[in-house]
């Protein structure tokens, strides 16, 4: 049996935290996996062109899995794309946007646009920071095209809205994900 497909972590894996670019020998063994035959794929909840930037001189030798699982790009193109029911992405967004005590931004994820629900309190310096494409919205039917994500950034840190939130929402994938 040959390995036809590599798929690596980003954030904190390949990319430390705090870091913009990766390291030239990451660049130097995914073009030998691609000699090689093999393709290698960033998986990430990033969008399609903050990975498309940070893998630039390699972006031909990837599939990119982007948003959670949400969409994915190779060649340039979307081949595959899984969106949310749109009534339930909405009815999350608005849940963790008034049940945050006012320590939550909202961020809702189409196809490569990231659309933001922000109270200044930092997800627009990250999303800067990664390079997503980005609005600001006020409100989830904002959104002019379907949602494949809803996440929220928590300016206190999740362990005290875990409780909240995760039971309510573990169907639709509900991730606990605290970032160091």
């Amino acid at each position: 049996m040959s390995i036809k497909l590599i798929c690596s972590d980003i954030d904190g894996t390949l990319l430390q935290y705090g870091k913009k670019e990766l390291e030239d020998e990451i660049f130097e063994q995914i073009r030998e996996l691609h000699r090689r035959g093999i393709l290698f794929c960033p998986a990430s909840g990033r969008q399609y062109t903050s990975l498309r930037k940070l893998f630039a001189p390699v972006a031909d030798c990837c599939v990119f899995l982007c948003e959670n699982g949400g969409v994915i790009y190779k060649d340039e193109q979307c081949i595959a794309k899984n969106p949310m029911p749109r009534a339930l992405a909405e009815e999350i967004a608005n849940d963790l946007w008034t049940r945050s005590d006012g320590q939550g931004e909202v961020m809702l994820s189409g196809q490569n646009t990231a659309y933001l629900m922000e109270r200044g309190l930092g997800m627009l310096k990250r999303i800067q920071f990664i390079g997503n494409n980005y609005q600001i919205i006020h409100d989830p039917s904002e959104v002019p095209e379907e949602i494949t994500k809803v996440s929220v950034y928590l300016h206190e840190g999740v362990e005290s809205y875990t409780e909240r939130f995760v039971p309510r929402w573990k169907e639709a994938n509900c991730a606990d994900r605290r970032i160091l």
